[in-house]
């Protein structure tokens, strides 16, 4: 697709809130399957099911999408590691949310760079693979990536709800445009996590803070969206501490979305 012109932070420790869970109470996908079908991510898939207990969402069902920043200042968390790691950590979370075992992956930097899946089945090396077919590393421009999300939500035909991992090392390039498309997305059962990599004292992410906390009604509907910094080296990060770090806001998103008719059941 050709490109478009477009013009460490503290968090809180995740709470126990209690969230309608699923029918059985149980992980999407069981830990026999995962043994067999992706012994590497045996760990992360039982340090994310105990995050879930945590938030009392176990049995929770939702799709798993992970955004991926391909700006140029990202290239050496491509070529450590650390991208690849976060992927799998989608996957180990996906497995305990969604019964498909795959997660879409949107690559992004000036427009959407590509459009992936990865699944326990096929994820070993896979981020390096894509990413390396993609070219060219751009600008940062999230509401091309923001609105893939969305189109690809609504062809699926899924009626959980969805929970993207959006993964970023800077601010938009177009704020404007990321606003209004987070902004409209409120009134569908999406929800997004921003995960920050790089200097905790950035200030690109000080928009990421601002969209965070942007009103509710004012702004939109519902907060839906949550905000972590990971640091400099995502990659250091326990399993737990990633998993505790995600669940902090999406818990209080469920009540309030299904409270507005937003998300079913």
């Amino acid at each position: 697709m050709p490109p478009r012109d477009e013009a460490p932070v503290e968090t809180a420790p995740a709470q126990t809130i209690p969230a309608q869970a699923g029918p059985g109470q149980s992980p999407a996908i069981s830990l026999t399957k995962v043994k067999e079908s992706a012994p590497g991510l045996v760990s992360l898939y039982k340090a994310a099911g105990v995050s879930l207990e945590k938030q009392g969402l176990t049995g929770q069902r939702a799709a798993v999408y992970l955004v991926l920043d391909r700006s140029g200042s990202m290239r050496e968390f491509y070529k450590n590691g650390t991208v690849q790691h976060l992927a799998e950590q989608a996957l180990g979370l996906s497995a305990n949310l969604d019964d498909d075992g795959t997660v879409p992956v949107v690559f992004f930097s000036t427009d959407v760079d590509g459009v992936a899946e990865i699944d326990l089945g096929n994820y070993e090396g896979r981020i390096e693979e894509l990413h390396s077919s993609m070219g060219h590393m751009g600008r940062t421009n999230y509401h091309w990536a923001m609105e893939a999300v969305i189109k690809h939500y609504k062809e699926s035909g899924s009626t959980a709800p969805a929970f993207v991992i959006f993964q970023t090392d800077g601010g938009p390039y177009s704020k404007p445009a990321a606003e209004r498309a987070l902004c409209e997305s409120a009134n569908l059962p999406i929800f997004w996590q921003f995960v920050a990599f790089g200097d905790p004292e950035g200030k690109g992410f000080d928009f990421l803070r601002k969209l965070d906390d942007l009103p509710v009604p004012e702004k939109r509907v519902v907060d839906n969206a949550g905000f972590f910094h990971a640091g400099r080296d995502p990659k250091s990060l326990t399993a737990a501490r990633l998993y505790a770090e995600l669940m902090v806001e999406f818990p209080d998103w469920l009540k309030e979305a299904r409270a507005a008719g937003i998300v079913q059941g």
